[in-house]
């Protein structure tokens, strides 16, 4: 099973490359959504988000509330990490069932979309690592879209993460999706075919 990393800061449109891959046929592993699912209520990861950040972070239904979450860990360097740290032995161990089940059905391979690739080591398993980068501007307006944050903190989100030489420094491919649809897509065609040129 070869595992592709792809990785990249919040708003690069690491979202939109997978769904462009999906079209070659490669599947793709959510982090995002697995750790939406690793948080749900009564969890045993929301039980220690709840103990370190105080029951603030849940809402009325004792349900976690992402976007405080996000305000308290997005506003403090020793918050994000304690996040990060409890979050991602959760999300590595569902990554691995999931990489298992798909190589028992006969998957040869698969991408892991991951915007904390690093940060959980999870790169170490990885044999290729691909890493999308977009300009801060254009990530400004996509985050402040999607997410319905200010710009000051859609500003401070970007600022807790790695810069585009990090990236371009620990990474086999770099995406730059600062172009249109049709660059962007002329882009993955040619990673595409030079990462499975050989089997094809």
């Amino acid at each position: 099973m070869k595992i592709i990393g792809l990785t990249g800061g919040s708003g690069a449109g690491k979202g939109e490359v997978c769904r462009i891959f999906a079209g070659y046929g490669l599947d793709s592993i959510d982090t995002d959504e697995i750790s939406r699912g690793i948080t749900g209520k009564n969890s045993a990861c929301l039980a220690e988000l709840t103990r370190y950040f105080s029951g603030i972070i849940l809402n009325s239904c004792g349900e976690l509330d992402r976007k405080k979450l996000a305000e308290l860990a997005f506003s403090d360097k020793n918050n994000l990490e304690v996040l990060n740290k409890i979050t991602h032995k959760y999300i590595l161990e569902e990554c691995m069932r999931r990489i298992k089940a798909m190589e028992t059905a006969g998957k040869t391979a698969v991408i892991i979309d991951a915007p904390l690739l690093f940060e959980s080591g999870f790169d170490g398993c990885c044999d290729i690592i691909i890493s999308v980068t977009a300009q801060k501007n254009e990530r400004i307006k996509r985050i402040i879209s999607r997410d319905n944050l200010s710009l000051e903190q859609a500003v401070r989100r970007i600022e807790n993460q790695k810069d585009d030489d990090f990236f371009s420094a620990h990474s086999d491919y770099i995406i730059k999706n600062n172009g249109t649809p049709e660059e962007l897509e002329k882009q993955i065609y040619d990673i595409y075919t030079n990462i499975f040129k050989t089997e094809r």
